[in-house]
Protein backbone atom coordinates (compact mmCIF):
# COMPACT_ATOMS: atom_id res chain seq x y z
CA UNK A 1 0.00 0.00 0.00
CA UNK A 2 1.59 3.23 -1.18
CA UNK A 3 -0.17 5.62 1.22
CA UNK A 4 -0.20 5.20 5.00
CA UNK A 5 -3.41 3.35 5.88
CA UNK A 6 -6.05 5.56 7.50
CA UNK A 7 -9.49 4.16 8.32
CA UNK A 8 -12.39 5.69 10.18
CA UNK A 9 -15.40 4.62 12.21
CA UNK A 10 -18.07 7.29 11.85
CA UNK A 11 -21.20 6.56 13.93
CA UNK A 12 -24.13 8.90 14.48
CA UNK A 13 -24.88 9.74 18.14
CA UNK A 14 -28.55 8.78 17.88
CA UNK A 15 -28.57 6.14 20.63
CA UNK A 16 -26.47 3.29 22.05
CA UNK A 17 -23.87 1.64 19.83
CA UNK A 18 -25.22 -1.70 18.56
CA UNK A 19 -22.81 -4.65 18.42
CA UNK A 20 -23.02 -4.36 14.63
CA UNK A 21 -21.41 -0.94 14.98
CA UNK A 22 -18.76 -2.30 17.35
CA UNK A 23 -18.02 -5.08 14.82
CA UNK A 24 -17.51 -2.41 12.13
CA UNK A 25 -15.18 -0.49 14.47
CA UNK A 26 -13.31 -3.70 15.30
CA UNK A 27 -12.69 -4.62 11.65
CA UNK A 28 -11.49 -1.07 10.96
CA UNK A 29 -9.19 -1.28 13.99
CA UNK A 30 -7.78 -4.68 13.00
CA UNK A 31 -7.19 -3.54 9.41
CA UNK A 32 -5.41 -0.38 10.58
CA UNK A 33 -3.18 -2.18 13.08
CA UNK A 34 -2.41 -4.98 10.60
CA UNK A 35 -1.04 -2.36 8.19
CA UNK A 36 0.56 -0.08 10.81
CA UNK A 37 -2.12 2.46 10.05
CA UNK A 38 -4.35 4.89 11.95
CA UNK A 39 -7.84 4.23 13.32
CA UNK A 40 -10.02 7.36 13.51
CA UNK A 41 -13.31 7.99 15.31
CA UNK A 42 -15.45 10.72 13.75
CA UNK A 43 -18.85 11.64 15.16
CA UNK A 44 -21.38 12.26 12.37
CA UNK A 45 -23.94 14.42 14.19
CA UNK A 46 -25.44 16.41 11.31
CA UNK A 47 -28.88 14.90 11.99
CA UNK A 48 -29.76 17.14 14.93
CA UNK A 49 -33.36 15.89 15.03
CA UNK A 50 -32.21 12.44 16.15
CA UNK A 51 -29.26 13.58 18.27
CA UNK A 52 -29.10 11.96 21.75
CA UNK A 53 -27.07 13.87 24.34
CA UNK A 54 -25.31 10.95 26.07
CA UNK A 55 -24.78 8.83 22.95
CA UNK A 56 -21.42 10.33 22.01
CA UNK A 57 -19.86 9.52 25.38
CA UNK A 58 -21.40 6.05 25.19
CA UNK A 59 -19.63 5.45 21.86
CA UNK A 60 -16.28 6.52 23.38
CA UNK A 61 -16.81 4.36 26.48
CA UNK A 62 -17.86 1.35 24.40
CA UNK A 63 -14.74 1.45 22.21
CA UNK A 64 -12.50 1.89 25.25
CA UNK A 65 -14.10 -1.05 27.10
CA UNK A 66 -13.80 -3.14 23.93
CA UNK A 67 -10.06 -2.49 23.88
CA UNK A 68 -10.13 -0.76 20.48
CA UNK A 69 -9.65 2.95 21.27
CA UNK A 70 -9.22 5.33 18.34
CA UNK A 71 -5.81 6.80 17.50
CA UNK A 72 -7.41 10.09 16.49
CA UNK A 73 -10.67 11.55 17.74
CA UNK A 74 -12.18 14.41 19.75
CA UNK A 75 -9.51 15.54 22.21
CA UNK A 76 -6.91 13.02 21.01
CA UNK A 77 -4.30 13.62 18.30
CA UNK A 78 -6.56 16.10 16.49
CA UNK A 79 -4.44 16.38 13.34
CA UNK A 80 -7.46 16.67 11.04
CA UNK A 81 -10.04 18.11 13.46
CA UNK A 82 -12.67 18.94 14.32
CA UNK A 83 -13.90 15.35 14.61
CA UNK A 84 -17.56 16.28 15.10
CA UNK A 85 -19.34 17.00 11.83
CA UNK A 86 -21.51 19.67 13.46
CA UNK A 87 -18.31 21.62 14.15
CA UNK A 88 -17.23 21.30 10.51
CA UNK A 89 -20.38 22.69 8.87
CA UNK A 90 -18.61 25.83 7.60
CA UNK A 91 -16.39 23.60 5.48
CA UNK A 92 -19.06 21.97 3.32
CA UNK A 93 -20.67 24.97 1.58
CA UNK A 94 -17.44 25.67 -0.28
CA UNK A 95 -17.47 22.16 -1.78
CA UNK A 96 -21.17 22.30 -2.63
CA UNK A 97 -20.53 25.61 -4.43
CA UNK A 98 -17.61 24.03 -6.30
CA UNK A 99 -19.90 21.32 -7.66
CA UNK A 100 -22.45 23.97 -8.74
CA UNK A 101 -19.72 25.97 -10.48
CA UNK A 102 -18.42 22.92 -12.34
CA UNK A 103 -21.90 21.84 -13.47
CA UNK A 104 -21.84 18.74 -11.29
CA UNK A 105 -24.73 19.88 -9.07
CA UNK A 106 -27.67 22.29 -9.19
CA UNK A 107 -30.03 24.31 -7.01
CA UNK A 108 -33.52 22.81 -6.62
CA UNK A 109 -36.34 25.02 -5.31
CA UNK A 110 -39.12 22.39 -5.46
CA UNK A 111 -41.42 22.62 -2.45
CA UNK A 112 -42.56 19.62 -0.46
CA UNK A 113 -46.08 20.12 -1.82
CA UNK A 114 -44.85 20.16 -5.44
CA UNK A 115 -42.90 16.95 -4.98
CA UNK A 116 -45.78 15.24 -3.16
CA UNK A 117 -48.09 16.13 -6.06
CA UNK A 118 -45.65 14.61 -8.54
CA UNK A 119 -45.30 11.44 -6.46
CA UNK A 120 -49.07 11.03 -6.32
CA UNK A 121 -49.39 11.55 -10.07
CA UNK A 122 -46.76 8.92 -10.76
CA UNK A 123 -48.40 6.57 -8.28
CA UNK A 124 -51.75 6.93 -10.02
CA UNK A 125 -50.04 5.81 -13.22
CA UNK A 126 -48.44 2.91 -11.30
CA UNK A 127 -44.99 4.45 -11.56
CA UNK A 128 -42.42 5.62 -9.02
CA UNK A 129 -41.25 9.22 -9.03
CA UNK A 130 -37.45 9.53 -9.12
CA UNK A 131 -35.79 12.95 -9.28
CA UNK A 132 -33.15 12.31 -11.96
CA UNK A 133 -32.18 12.83 -15.60
CA UNK A 134 -35.68 11.81 -16.82
CA UNK A 135 -37.36 14.88 -15.39
CA UNK A 136 -34.84 17.22 -13.75
CA UNK A 137 -34.74 19.70 -16.62
CA UNK A 138 -38.50 20.21 -16.34
CA UNK A 139 -38.63 20.80 -12.60
CA UNK A 140 -38.22 23.82 -10.35
CA UNK A 141 -34.43 24.05 -10.39
CA UNK A 142 -31.46 25.93 -11.80
CA UNK A 143 -31.25 23.60 -14.82
CA UNK A 144 -34.51 25.13 -16.06
CA UNK A 145 -34.45 28.61 -14.49
CA UNK A 146 -32.30 31.47 -15.80
CA UNK A 147 -29.22 32.52 -13.87
CA UNK A 148 -30.96 35.79 -12.98
CA UNK A 149 -34.01 33.98 -11.60
CA UNK A 150 -31.82 31.63 -9.57
CA UNK A 151 -29.88 34.53 -8.06
CA UNK A 152 -33.10 36.36 -7.30
CA UNK A 153 -34.44 33.35 -5.39
CA UNK A 154 -31.22 32.98 -3.47
CA UNK A 155 -31.25 36.68 -2.58
CA UNK A 156 -34.85 36.29 -1.37
CA UNK A 157 -33.72 33.43 0.90
CA UNK A 158 -36.08 31.02 -0.84
CA UNK A 159 -35.70 27.48 0.50
CA UNK A 160 -33.58 25.27 -1.70
CA UNK A 161 -31.47 22.14 -1.76
CA UNK A 162 -28.39 21.38 -3.83
CA UNK A 163 -28.76 18.15 -5.77
CA UNK A 164 -26.03 16.09 -7.40
CA UNK A 165 -26.30 15.97 -11.18
CA UNK A 166 -25.90 12.27 -11.81
CA UNK A 167 -24.14 11.50 -15.13
CA UNK A 168 -26.32 9.96 -17.85
CA UNK A 169 -25.75 6.71 -19.79
CA UNK A 170 -22.63 5.71 -17.89
CA UNK A 171 -21.67 2.28 -16.59
CA UNK A 172 -19.90 2.81 -13.30
CA UNK A 173 -17.36 0.06 -12.62
CA UNK A 174 -16.39 -0.23 -8.96
CA UNK A 175 -14.35 -2.59 -6.83
CA UNK A 176 -15.27 -3.77 -3.34
CA UNK A 177 -12.60 -5.55 -1.28
CA UNK A 178 -15.18 -8.09 -0.08
CA UNK A 179 -17.70 -8.27 -2.91
CA UNK A 180 -15.42 -7.87 -5.92
CA UNK A 181 -16.52 -6.14 -9.14
CA UNK A 182 -19.70 -4.07 -9.01
CA UNK A 183 -21.28 -2.40 -12.05
CA UNK A 184 -24.01 0.22 -11.90
CA UNK A 185 -25.86 1.95 -14.72
CA UNK A 186 -26.02 5.61 -13.67
CA UNK A 187 -29.47 5.98 -15.27
CA UNK A 188 -30.90 3.96 -12.37
CA UNK A 189 -29.69 6.51 -9.80
CA UNK A 190 -31.53 9.54 -8.48
CA UNK A 191 -30.09 13.02 -7.98
CA UNK A 192 -29.39 12.93 -4.25
CA UNK A 193 -29.62 16.04 -2.09
CA UNK A 194 -26.14 17.16 -0.97
CA UNK A 195 -26.83 20.43 0.80
CA UNK A 196 -29.80 22.23 2.37
CA UNK A 197 -30.56 25.92 2.69
CA UNK A 198 -30.28 25.69 6.49
CA UNK A 199 -26.52 25.46 5.99
CA UNK A 200 -26.23 21.76 6.80
CA UNK A 201 -24.92 19.16 4.37
CA UNK A 202 -26.52 15.76 3.98
CA UNK A 203 -24.63 12.67 5.01
CA UNK A 204 -23.39 12.04 1.48
CA UNK A 205 -21.55 15.34 0.96
CA UNK A 206 -20.21 15.63 4.50
CA UNK A 207 -19.02 12.05 4.45
CA UNK A 208 -17.10 12.41 1.17
CA UNK A 209 -15.53 15.77 2.06
CA UNK A 210 -14.48 14.61 5.54
CA UNK A 211 -13.00 11.36 4.26
CA UNK A 212 -11.01 13.29 1.66
CA UNK A 213 -9.76 15.97 4.05
CA UNK A 214 -8.89 13.37 6.70
CA UNK A 215 -6.97 11.40 4.06
CA UNK A 216 -8.96 8.20 4.56
CA UNK A 217 -7.53 5.43 2.40
CA UNK A 218 -10.01 2.60 3.09
CA UNK A 219 -13.70 2.73 3.94
CA UNK A 220 -14.85 -0.35 5.83
CA UNK A 221 -18.52 -0.06 6.69
CA UNK A 222 -21.77 -2.00 6.94
CA UNK A 223 -23.63 -3.57 4.06
CA UNK A 224 -26.47 -1.06 4.50
CA UNK A 225 -24.20 1.57 2.88
CA UNK A 226 -23.62 -0.48 -0.26
CA UNK A 227 -26.40 1.34 -2.20
CA UNK A 228 -24.58 4.65 -1.48
CA UNK A 229 -21.28 3.46 -2.92
CA UNK A 230 -22.10 4.52 -6.50
CA UNK A 231 -23.00 8.09 -5.45
CA UNK A 232 -19.89 8.36 -3.32
CA UNK A 233 -17.62 7.17 -6.12
CA UNK A 234 -19.32 9.61 -8.50
CA UNK A 235 -18.75 12.44 -6.02
CA UNK A 236 -15.06 11.59 -5.78
CA UNK A 237 -14.92 11.67 -9.58
CA UNK A 238 -16.80 14.97 -9.69
CA UNK A 239 -14.27 16.61 -7.36
CA UNK A 240 -11.35 15.04 -9.24
CA UNK A 241 -10.20 13.22 -6.08
CA UNK A 242 -8.81 9.73 -5.77
CA UNK A 243 -11.44 7.53 -4.17
CA UNK A 244 -10.51 5.32 -1.21
CA UNK A 245 -10.95 1.56 -1.38
CA UNK A 246 -14.31 0.25 -0.19
CA UNK A 247 -15.32 -2.83 1.80
CA UNK A 248 -18.92 -3.49 2.83
CA UNK A 249 -19.31 -5.87 5.76
CA UNK A 250 -22.12 -8.46 5.90
CA UNK A 251 -25.09 -7.94 8.19
CA UNK A 252 -25.29 -9.55 11.64
CA UNK A 253 -28.45 -11.64 11.45
CA UNK A 254 -30.97 -12.75 14.05
CA UNK A 255 -30.30 -16.16 15.71
CA UNK A 256 -32.88 -17.61 13.30
CA UNK A 257 -30.79 -16.36 10.38
CA UNK A 258 -33.67 -14.28 9.02
CA UNK A 259 -33.39 -10.51 9.22
CA UNK A 260 -31.02 -8.06 10.85
CA UNK A 261 -30.27 -8.50 14.56
CA UNK A 262 -32.15 -5.95 16.67
CA UNK A 263 -32.63 -4.96 20.30
CA UNK A 264 -36.01 -6.72 20.25
CA UNK A 265 -34.27 -10.02 19.47
CA UNK A 266 -32.08 -9.57 22.52
CA UNK A 267 -35.02 -8.69 24.75
CA UNK A 268 -37.00 -11.67 23.47
CA UNK A 269 -34.23 -14.26 23.80
CA UNK A 270 -32.46 -12.81 26.82
CA UNK A 271 -29.12 -11.54 25.55
CA UNK A 272 -27.65 -8.04 25.13
CA UNK A 273 -27.10 -6.37 21.75
CA UNK A 274 -25.13 -3.44 23.17
CA UNK A 275 -21.55 -3.52 24.55
CA UNK A 276 -22.48 -1.48 27.65
CA UNK A 277 -25.77 -1.03 29.48
CA UNK A 278 -27.61 2.04 28.27
CA UNK A 279 -30.27 4.16 29.91
CA UNK A 280 -32.68 5.98 27.64
CA UNK A 281 -32.98 9.44 29.19
CA UNK A 282 -36.45 9.95 27.68
CA UNK A 283 -38.08 6.69 28.77
CA UNK A 284 -35.70 5.65 31.60
CA UNK A 285 -35.58 2.23 29.92
CA UNK A 286 -32.30 0.42 30.58
CA UNK A 287 -30.87 -1.85 27.88
CA UNK A 288 -28.53 -4.64 28.91
CA UNK A 289 -24.85 -4.60 28.04
CA UNK A 290 -22.21 -7.30 27.63
CA UNK A 291 -20.02 -5.69 30.26
CA UNK A 292 -22.75 -5.59 32.89
CA UNK A 293 -23.89 -9.12 32.00
CA UNK A 294 -20.45 -10.31 33.03
CA UNK A 295 -18.72 -10.92 29.70
CA UNK A 296 -14.98 -10.38 29.52
CA UNK A 297 -13.83 -7.85 26.92
CA UNK A 298 -11.63 -10.50 25.27
CA UNK A 299 -14.54 -12.93 24.89
CA UNK A 300 -16.80 -10.22 23.48
CA UNK A 301 -14.21 -9.14 20.90
CA UNK A 302 -13.32 -12.71 19.94
CA UNK A 303 -17.02 -13.46 19.39
CA UNK A 304 -17.52 -10.32 17.29
CA UNK A 305 -14.51 -11.08 15.09
CA UNK A 306 -16.10 -14.37 14.03
CA UNK A 307 -19.33 -12.67 12.92
CA UNK A 308 -18.47 -12.46 9.25
CA UNK A 309 -14.74 -13.24 9.35
CA UNK A 310 -13.05 -16.63 9.37
CA UNK A 311 -9.28 -17.18 9.62
CA UNK A 312 -9.49 -20.33 7.50
CA UNK A 313 -7.98 -22.47 10.28
CA UNK A 314 -9.34 -24.54 13.18
CA UNK A 315 -8.27 -21.90 15.72
CA UNK A 316 -11.16 -20.12 17.43
CA UNK A 317 -9.60 -18.40 20.44
CA UNK A 318 -7.62 -15.29 19.48
CA UNK A 319 -6.14 -12.56 21.62
CA UNK A 320 -6.51 -9.07 20.16
CA UNK A 321 -2.88 -9.20 19.03
CA UNK A 322 -3.48 -12.55 17.34
CA UNK A 323 -6.57 -11.16 15.62
CA UNK A 324 -4.49 -8.28 14.26
CA UNK A 325 -1.92 -10.68 12.85
CA UNK A 326 -4.52 -13.05 11.35
CA UNK A 327 -7.01 -10.50 10.02
CA UNK A 328 -7.42 -10.27 6.25
CA UNK A 329 -10.29 -8.32 4.72
CA UNK A 330 -10.40 -10.93 1.94
CA UNK A 331 -11.48 -13.50 4.55
CA UNK A 332 -14.62 -11.55 5.41
CA UNK A 333 -17.66 -13.21 3.86
CA UNK A 334 -20.41 -11.66 1.75
CA UNK A 335 -23.29 -13.49 3.39
CA UNK A 336 -24.95 -12.37 6.60
CA UNK A 337 -23.46 -13.73 9.82
CA UNK A 338 -25.98 -15.45 12.09
CA UNK A 339 -25.69 -14.46 15.74
CA UNK A 340 -25.36 -17.53 17.99
CA UNK A 341 -26.20 -16.97 21.67
CA UNK A 342 -24.72 -20.32 22.76
CA UNK A 343 -21.49 -19.70 20.86
CA UNK A 344 -21.17 -16.32 22.54
CA UNK A 345 -21.42 -18.02 25.95
CA UNK A 346 -18.92 -20.63 24.78
CA UNK A 347 -16.35 -17.91 24.10
CA UNK A 348 -17.01 -16.44 27.55
CA UNK A 349 -16.60 -19.85 29.20
CA UNK A 350 -13.30 -20.47 27.40
CA UNK A 351 -11.87 -17.15 28.55
CA UNK A 352 -13.11 -17.73 32.08
CA UNK A 353 -11.54 -21.18 32.53
CA UNK A 354 -8.28 -19.93 30.99
CA UNK A 355 -7.93 -17.11 33.51
CA UNK A 356 -5.78 -17.78 36.56
CA UNK A 357 -7.55 -18.97 39.70
CA UNK A 358 -6.09 -16.02 41.59
CA UNK A 359 -7.47 -13.45 39.13
CA UNK A 360 -10.88 -15.11 39.22
CA UNK A 361 -10.84 -15.19 43.01
CA UNK A 362 -10.26 -11.44 43.09
CA UNK A 363 -13.12 -10.86 40.64
CA UNK A 364 -15.36 -13.12 42.74
CA UNK A 365 -14.57 -11.24 45.95
CA UNK A 366 -15.10 -7.89 44.25
CA UNK A 367 -18.47 -8.99 42.88
CA UNK A 368 -19.77 -10.49 46.13
CA UNK A 369 -18.08 -8.30 48.74
CA UNK A 370 -21.24 -6.38 49.56
CA UNK A 371 -23.66 -9.30 49.50
CA UNK A 372 -23.09 -13.01 50.00
CA UNK A 373 -19.53 -12.79 51.31
CA UNK A 374 -20.14 -9.77 53.53
CA UNK A 375 -18.76 -10.60 56.98
CA UNK A 376 -17.75 -14.16 56.04
CA UNK A 377 -14.39 -14.87 57.69
CA UNK A 378 -13.29 -17.16 54.86
CA UNK A 379 -13.03 -14.25 52.42
CA UNK A 380 -9.96 -13.04 54.32
CA UNK A 381 -8.19 -16.25 53.33
CA UNK A 382 -7.23 -15.65 49.71
CA UNK A 383 -5.75 -19.13 49.37
CA UNK A 384 -9.07 -20.64 50.44
CA UNK A 385 -11.11 -18.56 47.97
CA UNK A 386 -8.64 -19.36 45.18
CA UNK A 387 -8.95 -23.12 45.86
CA UNK A 388 -12.74 -22.83 45.83
CA UNK A 389 -12.61 -21.09 42.45
CA UNK A 390 -10.29 -23.77 41.05
CA UNK A 391 -12.87 -26.43 41.91
CA UNK A 392 -15.96 -24.76 40.43
CA UNK A 393 -14.84 -22.61 37.50
CA UNK A 394 -15.21 -25.40 34.92
CA UNK A 395 -18.96 -25.38 35.59
CA UNK A 396 -19.28 -21.58 35.31
CA UNK A 397 -19.81 -19.22 32.40
CA UNK A 398 -19.67 -15.97 34.36
CA UNK A 399 -18.05 -14.92 37.62
CA UNK A 400 -21.61 -14.19 38.77
CA UNK A 401 -22.23 -17.97 38.61
CA UNK A 402 -19.59 -18.62 41.28
CA UNK A 403 -21.75 -18.05 44.36
CA UNK A 404 -24.44 -20.54 43.33
CA UNK A 405 -21.73 -23.07 42.52
CA UNK A 406 -19.73 -22.55 45.71
CA UNK A 407 -21.94 -21.16 48.50
CA UNK A 408 -21.57 -24.40 50.51
CA UNK A 409 -17.82 -23.77 50.79
CA UNK A 410 -18.56 -20.62 52.77
CA UNK A 411 -21.65 -21.57 54.76
CA UNK A 412 -23.36 -24.81 55.75
CA UNK A 413 -26.64 -25.62 54.02
CA UNK A 414 -29.75 -24.55 55.93
CA UNK A 415 -32.14 -26.61 53.83
CA UNK A 416 -31.94 -29.68 51.63
CA UNK A 417 -33.22 -30.26 48.11
CA UNK A 418 -36.51 -32.11 48.50
CA UNK A 419 -36.19 -34.36 45.45
CA UNK A 420 -32.60 -35.31 46.30
CA UNK A 421 -33.52 -35.89 49.95
CA UNK A 422 -36.27 -38.31 49.04
CA UNK A 423 -33.87 -40.28 46.87
CA UNK A 424 -30.78 -40.17 49.13
CA UNK A 425 -32.05 -40.37 52.71
CA UNK A 426 -33.61 -43.74 53.52
CA UNK A 427 -34.66 -45.38 56.77
CA UNK A 428 -31.18 -46.68 57.59
CA UNK A 429 -29.28 -43.63 56.31
CA UNK A 430 -28.88 -41.91 59.68
CA UNK A 431 -27.22 -45.04 61.11
CA UNK A 432 -24.81 -45.18 58.16
CA UNK A 433 -24.00 -41.48 58.55
CA UNK A 434 -23.24 -42.01 62.28
CA UNK A 435 -20.81 -44.75 61.30
CA UNK A 436 -19.29 -42.43 58.68
CA UNK A 437 -18.71 -39.81 61.38
CA UNK A 438 -16.78 -42.38 63.39
CA UNK A 439 -14.63 -43.22 60.38
CA UNK A 440 -13.94 -39.55 59.66
CA UNK A 441 -13.12 -38.80 63.30
CA UNK A 442 -10.27 -41.32 63.17
CA UNK A 443 -8.65 -39.86 60.04
CA UNK A 444 -5.62 -37.69 60.78
CA UNK A 445 -4.55 -36.91 57.20
CA UNK A 446 -7.74 -35.28 55.91
CA UNK A 447 -6.48 -34.76 52.37
CA UNK A 448 -8.95 -35.59 49.63
CA UNK A 449 -6.99 -38.60 48.41
CA UNK A 450 -6.46 -40.19 51.85
CA UNK A 451 -10.02 -39.54 53.06
CA UNK A 452 -11.45 -41.00 49.86
CA UNK A 453 -9.37 -44.17 50.16
CA UNK A 454 -10.41 -44.78 53.78
CA UNK A 455 -14.10 -44.06 53.24
CA UNK A 456 -14.28 -46.22 50.10
CA UNK A 457 -12.53 -49.11 51.90
CA UNK A 458 -15.12 -48.86 54.68
CA UNK A 459 -18.02 -48.85 52.16
CA UNK A 460 -16.54 -51.87 50.39
CA UNK A 461 -16.11 -53.72 53.67
CA UNK A 462 -19.80 -53.18 54.45
CA UNK A 463 -20.72 -54.67 51.07
CA UNK A 464 -23.20 -51.92 50.28
CA UNK A 465 -23.62 -49.75 47.23
CA UNK A 466 -21.53 -46.58 47.15
CA UNK A 467 -24.63 -44.52 46.47
CA UNK A 468 -26.14 -45.43 49.84
CA UNK A 469 -23.32 -43.49 51.52
CA UNK A 470 -22.06 -41.01 48.98
CA UNK A 471 -25.44 -39.50 48.07
CA UNK A 472 -26.47 -38.61 51.64
CA UNK A 473 -22.84 -37.61 52.31
CA UNK A 474 -22.98 -35.04 49.48
CA UNK A 475 -26.47 -33.92 50.52
CA UNK A 476 -25.16 -33.27 54.06
CA UNK A 477 -22.26 -31.16 52.80
CA UNK A 478 -23.94 -29.27 49.97
CA UNK A 479 -27.68 -29.43 50.54
CA UNK A 480 -28.19 -30.72 46.98
CA UNK A 481 -26.78 -33.19 44.48
CA UNK A 482 -24.34 -30.74 42.96
CA UNK A 483 -20.79 -29.50 43.38
CA UNK A 484 -17.30 -30.82 42.71
CA UNK A 485 -15.80 -34.09 43.97
CA UNK A 486 -17.06 -34.79 47.52
CA UNK A 487 -13.60 -35.32 48.95
CA UNK A 488 -12.30 -32.08 47.43
CA UNK A 489 -15.08 -30.41 49.41
CA UNK A 490 -14.18 -32.22 52.65
CA UNK A 491 -10.50 -31.36 52.36
CA UNK A 492 -11.28 -27.67 51.87
CA UNK A 493 -13.92 -27.20 54.59
CA UNK A 494 -11.96 -29.45 57.00
CA UNK A 495 -12.75 -32.39 59.31
CA UNK A 496 -14.58 -30.43 62.01
CA UNK A 497 -16.94 -28.68 59.55
CA UNK A 498 -17.52 -31.92 57.58
CA UNK A 499 -18.63 -33.81 60.71
CA UNK A 500 -20.72 -30.88 61.95
CA UNK A 501 -22.64 -30.83 58.67
CA UNK A 502 -23.33 -34.57 58.75
CA UNK A 503 -24.58 -34.27 62.33
CA UNK A 504 -26.84 -31.41 61.33
CA UNK A 505 -28.29 -33.43 58.45
CA UNK A 506 -28.95 -36.43 60.72
CA UNK A 507 -30.76 -34.16 63.18
CA UNK A 508 -32.76 -32.58 60.36
CA UNK A 509 -33.88 -35.82 58.75
CA UNK A 510 -34.53 -37.66 62.05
Amino acid sequence: MSKPVRVRFAPSPTGPLHIGGVRTALFNYLFAKKHNGTFILRIEDTDQNRYVANAEQYIMDALNWSGIPPDETIGKNEKFGPYRQSERKDIYKKYADELIKNGKAYYAFDTTEELDTLRNEYQENKKTFIYNHHNRENLNNSLLLSAEEVQKRLDNNDKYVIRFKTPVDKTLEMQDMIRGDIKINTNTLDDKILFKSDGMPTYHLANIVDDHLMEITHIIRGEEWLPSMALHVLLYNAFGWEAPEFAHLPLILKPTGKGKLSKRDGDKLGFPVFPLAYKNESTSEISRGYKEDGYFTEAFINMLAFLGWNPGTEQELFSLEELIQAFEISKVGKSGAKFDVDKTKWFQHQYLINKSDGDLAELFLELEKDSHLLGNDKVNNMDYVTKVVSLIKERATFVSDFWDLSSFFFEAPTEYDAKASKKAWKQDTSTLMQELISILNNIEDFSAENTENIVKQWITSKEIGFGKVMQPFRLSLVGAMKGPHVFDITELIGKEETIKRIEKAIEYFD
